[in-house]
């Protein structure tokens, strides 16, 4: 029997980068789900689409760019793999297409997405090594720990970039605020001098 501890943590490993979701695509509409990956991080889909008769359905992967990952025409059933060298947000988009003179019928949709270590074959990984369930289970662990730092490390990175944006934004907006006081101060000291001497002309004041 397995430790509770290393129960609890492959229970973690389980839940950990991966993602299902089922929904219906309406007729000549798309439905677009957004996501994000780590740097070098293997993202891998599966996806599944009810086949209805005259009627297709596209998709296509896109990263925050616009740059295609991944694409493909009239699908039913398949798979789809791609990956980044930076931290980026991809956007996955559903296109359905139905002819004009045809009555269109709301597709359901099944895609699963895993990232991270959720792609690898840990049971092909243990076969090739001649490893015991135990040790699998810790080189899993092993892999999920070292992807936790990765990302606590990347958010700390981006925690520190906004936190210098930040303050060099508070900084210019400091200035501009100063600058703008300045000036509405000189406006109004050029105004007052203005009148004055326009109503010492006119003999209003004296």
């Amino acid at each position: 029997m397995k430790p509770l501890g290393i129960n609890l943590l492959l229970l973690c490993v389980c839940a950990y980068g991966v993602t299902g979701i089922m929904f219906n695509l309406q007729p000549n509409m798309q439905k677009c789900l957004r996501d994000e990956m780590q740097p070098k991080q293997l993202v891998m889909g599966d996806y599944e689409v009810v086949d209805l008769p005259g009627q297709k359905v596209d998709y296509v992967v896109r990263d925050s760019k616009g740059h295609i990952l991944s694409q493909k025409d009239q699908i039913s059933k398949g798979k789809f793999t791609f990956s980044s060298e930076h931290y980026e947000s991809f956007e996955i988009c559903f296109i359905s297409k139905v002819p004009p003179h045809q009555r269109g019928i709301t597709h359901d949709v099944h895609l699963s997405i895993k990232k991270g270590i959720e792609t690898k074959n840990y049971e092909g990984y243990g076969e090739a090594a001649k490893l015991k369930p135990l040790e699998i289970d810790m080189k899993r662990l092993e892999d999920l720990s070292d992807s936790i730092v990765q990302d606590f490390a990347i958010m700390r990175k981006r925690e520190e970039e906004m936190r210098d944006t930040n303050e060099s934004t508070n900084s210019r907006v400091l200035f501009f605020s100063i600058f703008s006081m300045c000036c509405l101060l000189g406006l109004a000291t050029w105004q007052v001098l203005y009148l004055r001497r326009y109503f010492k002309a006119k003999k209003l004041i004296e």
